[in-house]
């Protein structure tokens, strides 16, 4: 099964400092989902707006994800509004090209 792409954007309700402090309390828990290669955090403190880039090992574990309580926070979470989730295959050929960071398990 192809690695899954998963991107989420979201307008903010809060302050850029507090989204910073409300992140950084929750990234361990996103540490340990399983099947989550990897996830880069984006913030734009001039826009307020915000949202995560992220890389599944397969499809079912992005569902798996998508279906938890933490999943589920993303688009219900009152700090955010407007969430938008965009998922589809990593193209892992070309990718490797261009140095993509797929097809590996990504070690702390």
């Amino acid at each position: 099964m192809a690695e899954q792409l998963l991107q989420i954007n979201f307008a903010l309700n809060v302050s850029p400092a507090e989204y910073k402090t409300l992140a950084a309390g929750v990234a361990e828990a996103f540490a340990h989902v399983p099947g989550l290669r990897w996830k880069v955090w984006f913030l734009d403190d001039a826009t307020r707006e915000a949202g995560g880039i992220y890389l599944f090992e397969d499809e079912q574990a992005l569902n798996t994800f998508l279906a938890s309580d933490l999943g589920k926070v993303v688009g219900t979470h009152p700090a955010f509004r407007g969430a938008t989730l965009k998922h589809s295959a990593v193209m892992p050929e070309v990718t490797a090209i261009t140095r993509g960071p797929v097809g590996a398990a990504v070690g702390v």
